[in-house]
Order: structure tokens, then C-alpha cells, then sequence
């Protein structure tokens, strides 16, 4: 679901240097993680039905996954390889498999080609629209796991305006873009505007 019915004039973002932004993201969101580890993990991991621990799993899994789609550039489906976390290792370990699928992904749009497109559901994309995706899923699921954790760890401002720009077109302007965000990925309100309970982004190229 789009914000389609919402006024946007968002004018055109310069290119961001993707392989920078998916560095610099990654680290602030193991810094923020690393020093949590200690906690429990069990518990619920925001408004989602997975545990904080789950998030994470689920978080290694999708940038790995997204990196594997810009290799093999499936047309109709998903790749064939899926990776987990060990489940019998401590999050402070784990959270070096973060640090590997984010390398991965990294190095994947580093490699894509301008004219690589690959299947996704919420539209066919090119590297920096996996890389944008990439973005989405470190800022986003830091943000459920410290809620699940007591922590507050809002996604930065400036990487919240290159995910919206290149993942949410019709978003709503006017909002500071960390909120604008978690409003267009169903984790908050907006004044006006109400609570999402449905969305989902669009990766095609535009």
C-alpha cells in the first residue's frame, strides 16, 4: 500500500554514495546493538510478532538475501540460498554476522552494474534500490529492537531521507524524515494523518 492519496512534492534527491551510507549505517546500528547484548532478547521486539532476537536473524537474512538477488538477478523469484544466525551463539557474536551481510550487500551494489535489474514482491530493482532496502531494514528493525530492548534508537534523520526518497515516493513532506519513515513503514502516526496498518515500498527504478 502506498501513501498514493497524499499530496508529494519532493523534489529529486542527489545519488548518495551507497557503499558510504550502508558503512556508516551498519556501525551505528552495531554500536547501538553491541552495547545491549547483555539484555534479554526473548522479549518482543517492538509491535512485531518476533522476538528481538528473531529481528535480528530476520535482519542478517534480508541483507544477505538482497545481495544474492543483485548477483544472481532472478526475474520471478526469490534466490535459492537463505542465511541464518547460529542459534545456539550469543547475540554479541551474532551481531558479527550482521557485520558479514552487510559486507556482502555492500559489495553486491558495489558490483551492479547500472542496468542490473532483479525480482523483489514490492517491485523489480536495480543496486541502489537494494541498497536503499538494505538501509531500510538496519535503521527499521534497530529501531523495533530497541523498543523491545527499552532502548530509544530512532533511524538517523539523513539516512531516513534517502530510504523515503528512494522507497516511498507519495510519502507525505512537511515531517521530520525519521518520522516520516516510521509512518510510511506502519511504526507510528502522524499529525493528521492516521496509523498505518498496511504498507509496503516501492523498489522499481523511477
Amino acid at each position: 500500500m502506498t501513501a498514493g492519496a497524499i499530496e508529494s512534492k519532493r523534489p529529486a534527491a542527489v545519488q548518495p554514495p551507497w557503499d558510504d551510507l550502508l558503512a556508516a549505517t551498519e556501525q551505528k546500528c552495531l554500536s547501538a546493538l553491541e552495547g545491549a547484548a547483555e539484555r534479554d532478547w526473548t522479549v518482543p521486539a517492538g509491535d512485531l510478532g518476533w522476538s528481538c532476537r528473531a529481528t535480528l536473524d530476520h535482519l542478517a537474512l534480508g541483507l544477505v538475501g538482497y545481495a544474492g538477488l543483485l548477483i544472481a538477478r532472478p526475474t520471478d523469484r526469490y534466490i535459492t540460498l537463505f542465511a541464518s544466525l547460529d542459534a545456539r551463539a550469543p547475540v554479541a557474536s551474532c551481531l558479527e554476522g550482521l557485520h558479514i551481510a552487510t559486507v556482502l550487500l555492500r559489495s553486491a551494489v558495489r558490483e551492479a552494474p547500472a542496468s542490473v535489474r532483479a525480482w523483489h514482491p514490492w517491485g523489480h530493482s536495480d543496486g541502489p534500490g537494494f541498497a536503499a532496502m538494505g538501509l531500510a531494514e538496519l535503521t527499521l528493525h534497530t529501531f523495533d529492537i530497541g523498543r523491545g530492548l527499552g532502548l530509544k534508537l530512532p533511524p538517523p534523520d539523513e539516512v531516513s531521507a534517502v530510504i523515503v526518497d528512494r522507497l516511498f515516493p507519495d510519502a507525505p513532506v512537511g515531517h521530520a524524515p525519521s518520522d516520516t519513515l516510521l509512518w510510511c513503514t506502519g511504526r507510528t502516526g502522524l499529525p493528521g494523518l492516521p496509523h498505518r496498518t498496511d504498507w509496503q515500498w516501492d523498489g522499481t527504478v523511477r
